[in-house]
C-alpha cells in the first residue's frame, strides 16, 4: 500500500473511531454497580438489564415501540415502493421535483415537523394514539424506502418487462414475476430502515405522546431527566446493538444487485 493510501486509511479509521466512541461508552456504563451514570464504571452488575426487563414502564414502552415500528415498516414500505415505481416511470424533470418533495421529511428540522404534526393532531384528537404515531412515523420513514427502492430501480432493465409483456403477461403478472423479485432487495432494505426510523424516533414522539402511550425513546428521555440511573445505558446498549444489526442487514441486502 502506498503512503497516501495508508494515510487516507488511517484518517478514515480515526474518523470512524471518533464517531462511534461516544456510543460505545454506554456499553461499560450499563454494567455499573453504582446507582448513577458514571464513566469509568465502578464494579460490575447486571441489575440494570434486569430492571429493563422487569420494570413495567420499560417493558411497556419497548413493546409500544416494537408494535408501532412494525406497522410503520409495512405502511412505509408499501407507500414508498409505489412512489419509487411511479417516479421511475415519470419524466426526469418532473420526477426530480416530486422526489425532492417526497424526501422533505429528511431535510426539514424535526422540531418544525413535530410542531406542525402536533397542531394538526390536536384538532383531529390523535395525540397519544397508536394511529397518530403510525401516521407520523410513516411520513418520516417513507423517504428512506423511496431512496432504497429507487437505487434498485436505477439498475433495473426495463426491457425485461417489455419481454414479459410480449410473451402475453399482463401488468400485474409482469410486476409479480419480473419487477418485484428484481427490486426485492431494495424493498427489504427500505423495510428495515423504516422499522429503525420509527423505533428510534424521539422528537415527534415527545410532542404526540401521553402518559398512557410512551415509546421507548420517550421513556429513555423521561428517565434521563428524572432518575438518570444506568438502566438508560442498558437500554441504549440493547437498542444500539439491535439497530446496528438491522442496518447492517439492510445494507447487505440492498447491496446485492450491485454485485451482480
Amino acid at each position: 500500500m502506498s503512503l497516501p493510501r495508508l494515510i487516507l486509511a488511517l484518517f478514515c479509521l480515526l474518523v470512524a473511531i471518533w464517531l462511534v466512541l461516544p456510543t460505545l461508552v454506554i456499553i461499560p456504563m450499563s454494567f455499573n454497580a453504582n446507582k448513577s451514570l458514571a464513566f469509568p464504571p465502578v464494579g460490575f452488575s447486571w441489575q440494570w438489564y434486569e430492571n429493563f426487563f422487569t420494570n413495567p414502564d420499560w417493558s411497556a414502552s419497548f413493546f409500544n415501540s416494537l408494535r408501532i415500528a412494525a406497522f410503520v415498516a409495512v405502511a412505509a414500505t408499501v407507500i414508498g415502493t409505489l412512489a419509487a415505481l411511479g417516479l421511475s416511470r415519470m419524466k426526469r424533470s418532473a420526477a426530480g421535483i416530486l422526489r425532492a418533495v417526497l424526501i422533505t421529511p429528511m431535510v426539514v428540522p424535526g422540531v418544525v415537523l413535530a410542531v406542525g404534526i402536533y397542531s394538526v393532531y390536536l384538532n383531529l384528537q390523535l395525540v397519544g394514539t397508536d394511529i397518530g404515531f403510525v401516521v407520523a412515523h410513516t411520513m418520516l420513514a417513507i423517504p428512506f424506502v423511496i431512496i432504497a427502492v429507487s437505487a434498485n430501480l436505477e439498475v433495473f432493465d426495463v426491457r425485461l418487462e417489455t419481454a414479459a409483456a410480449s410473451l402475453g403477461a399482463d401488468r400485474l403478472t409482469t410486476f409479480r414475476t419480473v419487477t418485484l423479485p428484481l427490486i426485492l432487495p431494495g424493498i427489504l432494505s427500505g423495510l428495515l430502515f423504516a422499522f429503525v426510523t420509527s423505533f428510534d424516533e424521539i422528537i415527534v414522539a415527545l410532542f404526540i405522546t401521553n402518559p398512557y402511550l410512551k415509546t421507548l425513546p420517550v421513556q429513555i428521555f423521561t428517565s434521563i431527566t428524572r432518575d438518570a440511573d444506568p438502566t438508560v445505558a442498558a437500554v441504549g446498549t440493547i437498542v444500539f446493538l439491535a439497530t446496528s444489526l438491522l442496518i447492517a442487514a439492510g445494507l447487505i441486502v440492498g447491496a446485492k444487485p450491485r454485485r451482480s
